[in-house]
């Protein structure tokens, strides 16, 4: 019986010698949040140890900070990985705060809250403990001690441990949640076609569309923030906390990327809307590239601030590509020469699209310009592919930036031709390129130049108004067919390239010479034919266009 009452004595004692078995240890970072976090759990609760983590409070103060602590980690679902934690002594945050001796465990969710050096031991920094009133008030509002007060017994009855009062606030929440979306999807739209209007100065149906499409995951981003605001009032478990805000953080990251993609969408139509009012066709080509590469960028970024919720540490996975992308350019240099010379090209525009261009022994009109190369069709419809290194290294004759297409000939007279006629014929042509209507009449050039070895040299410079080759060419035509008729009324003919022989004529024999009538009434006659015939070809080619 006195073996019994004393076992019976001692049990209490040993329990409690078991249970303060775990001392309180301050001496790293990782000691300090398992002192705090294992002397708050229900099986080994004391909370003056777990209020030795706060620094320059008494004990009763330090007891309420400590527990206010633990309920925001658990009503924000964060979990303290101890793993993750460092148990260096002299640990020092190499990311933020190189100099200083602190860590903070979610630096992105919670960076209110973090452990810091104080002399020789680790404890809760004063600014954490400044502010975790604050913070404590914002994940669990007044009102909730509200409604737990007027709560009647039934609602704390549980379903799957959770209380009726808790399942009847989650649904008022999402049913604000909704209303919120339906409100804010309207104002969002509204705005942003506002802001649309103040820009473009005009309404474009395909750029509504995408705004309407951009406002639908900006009103869902309103209503989960709405719900991650207030969810932590709720008072669910650690676990229930920790798996619905996962969910809200990666339904953010989508909306977010589907946002910022609906953005480039945008952005692009935007472009492409003050790309139309420019004559730089360049841009057109530029708008798809750009397009692809935002696309990309989105989606890049996107996938890791997903896999960052994963525990997947962003920094070395960057770190890796940086160095495989820069293996893969010493690997493809022609490769990154190539991009660096498209870069180029956009920036310094030495050619837009559909311009006529010399590049080297290249002569075509430039069609495409992609990352690698620009394709440029020659007069024989094929194509070259050139590579943009090349092309932003050597000479461009950018036939496609001239103000007018120029064309300059020479028109050899035989050398017995009048001196009228030489004179009139010289006026005849001037009067044609003046009546052309693709030349420029007050720029032009028709003079007797000089003395050839077979003719006399009759110099015409003219200007065309069009820059497409194949109208250049139509031009050309209609001028030198009309020069044709003047040469013909007027009856002078052309020189090519001859020796002449004089010999004394026989008696009743002829020369080969031709005879001139230089009558100035034939002659102002004859040109006066030619314009005329000029003038109604030139309405006859009209009518059958219209």
């Amino acid at each position: 019986m006195r073996k019994i009452f004393l076992l019976l004595f001692f049990i209490p004692f040993a329990v409690s010698a078991q249970k303060d078995s775990t001392i309180v240890n301050l001496s790293n970072p990782h000691a300090t949040f398992f002192t705090h976090l294992y002397f708050l759990q229900p099986d080994s609760y004391q909370p003056k140890k777990s209020a030795k983590t706060i620094f320059g409070l008494s004990e009763k103060e330090a007891i309420k900070k400590a527990i206010k602590i633990k309920k925001i980690l658990d009503g924000k679902g964060l979990y303290v990985d101890l793993d993750k934690v460092p148990t260096n002594p002299n640990f020092k945050d190499t990311i933020k705060f190189a100099s200083f001796e602190r860590f903070t465990p979610f630096p992105d969710r919670m960076p209110q809250i973090y452990v810091e050096k104080i002399g020789e031991k680790w404890f809760y920094s004063k600014e954490t403990v400044q502010r975790i009133d604050g913070l404590y008030d914002e994940v669990f509002p007044w009102y909730i001690q509200k409604i737990q007060n007027i709560v009647p017994e039934f609602g704390h009855k549980k379903i799957f441990e959770i209380e009726y009062w808790q399942l009847f606030t989650l649904f008022i929440f999402v049913l604000l949640a909704v209303v919120l979306f339906y409100l804010f999807r309207k104002i969002t739209f509204y705005i942003l076609h506002r802001v649309q209007l103040r820009l473009t100065k005009t309404t474009n149906i395909g750029i509504d569309e995408y705004l309407k499409k951009l406002a639908r995951p900006i009103s869902l981003l309103i209503a989960f923030s709405f719900i991650a605001k207030f969810f932590p009032s709720l008072q669910f478990s650690l676990e229930a906390n920790t798996w619905v805000f996962l969910f809200i953080d990666i339904a953010e990251i989508v909306f977010w990327t589907y946002v910022f993609l609906s953005l480039v969408h945008v952005a692009m139509k935007l472009y492409g809307v003050f790309t139309q009012r420019t004559h730089n066709r360049l841009d057109d080509q530029l708008m798809p590239i750009l397009h692809n590469f935002f696309i990309g960028l989105v989606i890049v970024i996107g996938f890791l601030r997903l896999i960052s919720l994963f525990g997947v540490d962003t920094t070395t996975i960057l770190a890796g590509a940086t160095i495989g992308g820069l293996a893969v350019a010493l690997a493809s240099q022609d490769t990154v020469k190539n991009l660096i010379g498209t870069i180029m090209i956009f920036l310094d525009k030495p050619f837009h699209i559909e311009d006529w261009i010399e590049a080297g022994e290249v002569v075509g009109t430039v069609e495409k310009v992609g990352f690698r190369s620009t394709s440029v069709r020659a007069a024989d419809t094929s194509v070259y592919q050139i590579p943009n290194s090349k092309l932003s290294e050597i000479v461009i004759n950018n036939k496609g930036l001239r103000l007018f297409r120029r064309y300059n000939t020479s028109l050899g007279l035989r050398y017995d031709t009048p001196p009228e006629l030489i004179e009139a014929f010289v006026q005849g042509v001037r009067e044609i390129i003046i009546a052309h209507p693709e030349t420029r009449s007050e720029s032009y050039n028709v003079e007797f130049t000089g003395f050839g070895d077979s003719a006399l040299l009759v110099m015409v410079n003219v200007y065309f108004k069009s820059l497409a080759w194949g109208i250049e060419q139509s031009s050309k035509h209609r001028l030198h067919i009309a020069i044709v008729k003047l040469a013909k009324e007027l009856g002078v003919d052309f020189a090519f390239p001859s020796t002449t022989v004089t010999i004394e004529n026989f008696p009743e024999k002829k020369g080969l010479n031709p005879k001139y009538d230089t009558n100035k009434e034939r002659i102002d006659a004859a040109i006066a034919k030619t314009l005329l015939d000029f003038k109604n070809d030139k309405l006859d080619k009209n009518r059958s266009i219209e």
